[in-house]
């Protein structure tokens, strides 16, 4: 046996499968849509063995794509959980044969309340179709596995419905980029997108700032006591006059031996790059790679008063994940 053979026999036999069924595509699948767009409660995704774990998953995908759902076990939900639906929300159930026991005694009890049933099955005659209000066909010829037994080309086709739905709500939704964010805050679109200056700055007594009165030797204190390789020059006000790292230090070690003598202003950087509290986190990511000699830290201003709030770090950054 070519074992390479045997991978490819199966991608193409799934892939076939997906091909007949969008060949297949009806006005069903569209009235379908727009019954779970008008949807006032949730989708409800039920399927039994293989077919549940797929609506889990398709559950997951519309949840996080702005459109409410969750997935139930029929089995469970002959025991109670089937308690969980109620009035104004849409079954959405799976079943290759349309004949699994459990899924449609569960449905019975739909039925009764009045929740409309969305069905994904290969057999358009068979008791689920029958139950449904909406049939979504997915015919399969075959399933992948060399016995025909095995769930795999009818659970792809399952899936990939779901994910078209889930889509097709989302973009119906008009669903935005920070909108998609706030359901996934830990992701890296949601660090990108909600994650701001002042969530990562180093700010209080952990911000790296002197008076621009003040000598050298107590900014050298400040850099090396805060640990964050620069420190911001203020005046009284609290205004940013300047900036010096690290770098500047040596720099200025390397020219000037009588460096204890020298005020701060001839070692710092007079002009430095700034960003606002209120930016996004990932703005001070660009500025910071945007020159061609990128740099590590850049002081932090509140944008009414103008203040010198904190300093982030490349660091923090990294540390948060972007």
């Amino acid at each position: 046996m070519n074992i390479l053979d045997e991978i490819r026999k199966t991608f193409q036999s799934e892939i076939n499968t997906l091909i007949g069924v969008c060949d297949s595509l009806d006005e069903s699948y569209a009235r379908a849509t727009e019954l779970l767009l008008r949807c006032s409660g949730k989708v409800v995704v039920t399927g039994m063995g293989k077919s549940g774990l797929i609506a889990q998953k398709i559950a997951a995908t519309m949840v996080s794509t702005g459109t409410p759902a969750l997935s139930l076990n029929p089995g469970d939900g002959l025991h109670g959980d089937v308690g969980i639906i109620q009035e104004g929300d849409v079954i959405l159930a799976i079943s290759k044969s349309g004949e699994s026991e459990e899924l449609l005694n569960v449905l019975m009890y739909v039925k009764r309340i009045g929740v409309p049933v969305i069905a994904i099955t290969a057999k358009t005659k068979s008791s689920l179709a029958q139950a449904a209000n909406l049939v979504l066909y997915t015919p399969i010829e075959s399933e992948a596995c060399p016995l025909d037994l095995a769930p795999t080309s009818s659970t792809t086709a399952a899936l990939v419905v779901g994910d078209a739905l889930a889509m097709t709500l989302m973009k119906q939704r008009g669903v935005t980029p920070e909108q998609f964010a706030l359901l996934h805050p830990g992701g890296n679109l949601g660090k990108k997108l909600l994650l701001t200056v002042a969530d990562v700055m180093r700010s209080g007594e952990d911000n790296p700032i002197i008076n621009i009165n003040q000598d050298v030797r107590h900014m050298l204190y400040e850099i090396s006591n805060k640990r964050c390789g620069a420190v911001s020059v203020i005046d009284e006000e609290g205004c940013l006059l300047g900036l010096v790292t690290d770098y500047d230090v040596r720099k200025r070690l390397e020219e000037d031996g009588d460096f204890f003598s020298l005020p701060i202003t001839d070692v710092m950087n007079s002009n430095p790059s700034f960003v606002n509290s209120d930016d996004m986190a990932i703005k001070a990511l660009e500025v910071m790679r945007g020159r061609e000699s990128p740099f590590l830290v850049l002081p932090v201003l509140d944008r009414v008063s103008s203040h010198v709030v904190g300093m982030i770090h490349l660091h923090d950054l990294v540390a948060k994940g972007l």
